[in-house]
C-alpha cells in the first residue's frame, strides 16, 4: 500500500476537521475552525457551513483552503495526522450531500434553516505524518482514486446491506467488540471500505485492498462475515 493510499484511508476514518481559509475579517491572517466533515467518493471532503459563517464569508473571496485532521484518541503528536490543501468550492452533488447526511442525520435540520450550503474540498497536496520523522507529501493524482462502480451503486448496497444482511452488519460489530452490534446499520460504502453506525458512534471498517466493481464488493463483504462469524 502506498502512502497516498494510507494518507486516503486515514481520512476517510475521521470525523472532526480544522478547516483553515484566508480571512476575509482579519486580510493577510489564516483563520482556523473545528467542523465535522464527511469523505465523498473519492475521498474529497466535504463539509456544510452557514452563509452567516466566518469561514464561509472567506471562502467566498478566497476558495484555497486547507483540512487538518488527527486521530482523536491519541493525545500528543505521536499519532497519525494529515493536512489536506486544496480550493473549496460550493457542492451541488446530491451523492455528496446524501452521504453527508446518512453519517450526521442530524444536520437535515440545519438544511432545513435554508441559510446551510455544501462545500467540498478539492485536494491539491496533503501532509501525511505518520509518526516522529515520518513525514511525506502526497499529490492529488495519487491520493484520489479513479472513479469506480461503487459510488453509483452506494445508495442501492446500503439499503440492501441493512435491509438483507443485518445478520453480517452485525457480525462485523460484534468481532470488533463494538456494543450495540445487534442494531448497527450500515451509513456508507467506498472503495476503501465501510462505515457502520451502532448507537451513538460511527465505526470505519476498511477493506484489506480497494475495490471498484460491484462484483468486488459483494465478494469483499462476503468475504469479511465470513471471516468476522469465524472470529
Amino acid at each position: 500500500m502506498t502512502t497516498a493510499d494510507e494518507a486516503r484511508r486515514f481520512l476517510r476514518g475521521q470525523r472532526i476537521g480544522v478547516l483553515a481559509t484566508h480571512s476575509k475579517s482579519v486580510p493577510g491572517y489564516p483563520f482556523g475552525s473545528v467542523t465535522p466533515f464527511a469523505c465523498d467518493a473519492r475521498a474529497r471532503p466535504v463539509v456544510l457551513v452557514s452563509a452567516l459563517a466566518e469561514h464561509t464569508r472567506s471562502l467566498e473571496v478566497d476558495g484555497r483552503a486547507s483540512l487538518v485532521v488527527h486521530e482523536m484518541s491519541v493525545a500528543d503528536t505521536a499519532g497519525p495526522r494529515l493536512t489536506v490543501v486544496g480550493d473549496a468550492a460550493v457542492c451541488d452533488d446530491d451523492a455528496a450531500a446524501a452521504r453527508y447526511l446518512r453519517l450526521y442525520p442530524e444536520a437535515e435540520r440545519f438544511l432545513a434553516l435554508g441559510d446551510f450550503r455544501f462545500w467540498r474540498l478539492e485536494p491539491r497536496e496533503a501532509l501525511f505524518v505518520r509518526g516522529f520523522g515520518r513525514i511525506e507529501w502526497v499529490q492529488a493524482a495519487d491520493f484520489l482514486p479513479a472513479a469506480g462502480e461503487i459510488a453509483a451503486i452506494e445508495p442501492g448496497a446500503v439499503d440492501h446491506m441493512n435491509a438483507d444482511h443485518a445478520d453480517a452488519i452485525a457480525a462485523y460489530c460484534t468481532a470488533r467488540g463494538i456494543a450495540e452490534a445487534r442494531d448497527a446499520r450500515i451509513v456508507g460504502i467506498d472503495g476503501d471500505g465501510f462505515d457502520v453506525r451502532a448507537g451513538a458512534g460511527v465505526h470505519r471498517f476498511d477493506f484489506d485492498r480497494p475495490v471498484t466493481t460491484a462484483a468486488e464488493l459483494r465478494a469483499t463483504l462476503a468475504d469479511l462475515a465470513r471471516r468476522a462469524r469465524g472470529a
